[in-house]
């Protein structure tokens, strides 16, 4: 596949509760609420329910399409916590969330329990880090949620393949196969190459971005969550909080690659950059 020839055509993404959203002709954005003390750049931002959900209601009226909110921090060497842990930190914000708004709501775990007590209280999309390979009954739980999916690609706790891209062809061919196992249908699965997860130097990362449109050949539309990664501070220098820009510099090259969605903490920024990208692309020459 010739990854200079992006195509927007839209697809649509059937989601829980009866909810839907097309991917393609325009980026879409779904903000960061992590509801934990120990996430790597806005841990303890939102300590309680309500500032959380007006956290989520402000990414919202920023422009962000999905409000993703997550309990547990994903950043290397954090402290795992259990499931009732998890599902007291996310439930509550998930459920008021759904009250005030109509925004889409994912919900950030690996664990099938939270997925569907999360979609029960409101949620529409699973995003699992772990892409259905850790907990073997997510795949089940998503199909009887009828919840959308995102399914990451993960390197920790393994050493990557040669060939970073053959590594995610075979790690995300083998999440697909555990979803149809399941029944649960290609159209639900958007894919995520997994920016920072097992992939530990700067060059790995930026080795990943440009040639994130060969991943096209897997068949799914794609996520892009560089937002504020460690390969980013290491380009321009800045802490986490400080990295908008560069995040926002990697969604516009993302987006000319073909990305679909965009997984950011800064929401206007980002929203305002692929707004841009969106006119460049529509304004190439028809072929």
């Amino acid at each position: 596949m010739n990854d200079d020839v992006i195509t927007t055509e839209p697809v649509l993404w059937p989601l829980a509760h009866r909810r839907s959203l097309t991917l393609g002709p325009a980026a879409v954005v779904m903000g960061i609420v992590n509801v934990t003390p120990d996430s790597f750049s806005d841990g303890g931002l939102f300590p309680t329910r309500d500032a959380a959900v007006e956290a989520a209601l402000k990414m919202e009226a920023e422009g962000a399409a999905i409000v993703d909110i997550g309990g547990e921090s994903t950043r290397p060497g954090a402290g795992a916590i259990g499931a009732d842990e998890e599902q007291s930190r996310v439930l509550p914000v998930i459920e008021a969330v759904a009250r005030r708004s109509d925004v889409l709501i994912s919900v950030d775990t690996h664990r099938a329990e939270t997925a569907r007590k999360a979609v029960a209280a409101g949620a529409h999309i699973v995003n699992d880090i772990w892409a259905l390979q850790r907990d073997p009954d997510m795949a089940a739980a998503i199909v009887e949620t009828g919840a959308g999916a995102v399914l990451m690609h993960n390197s920790r706790e393994r050493a990557l393949a040669a060939d970073l891209v053959e590594d995610q062809r075979v790690f995300l061919q083998r999440s697909l196969a555990i979803a149809r196992a399941a029944g649960l249908g290609a159209a639900r699965i958007v894919l995520d190459p997994g920016f920072g997860f097992g992939k530990e130097t700067a060059g790995i990362n930026l080795e990943l971005v440009a040639r994130f449109g060969e991943l096209h050949a897997l068949g799914r539309p794609l996520l892009a969550g560089t937002s504020r990664k460690r390969f980013i501070g290491h380009v321009t220098g800045r802490e986490p909080g400080a990295r908008g820009a560069g995040t926002a510099a990697t969604s516009v090259f993302l987006r000319m690659k073909g990305a679909a969605l965009f997984r950011v903490h800064d929401v206007a920024i980002n929203v305002d950059a692929l707004k841009m990208a969106d006119a460049m692309l529509a304004a190439r020459p028809q072929r």
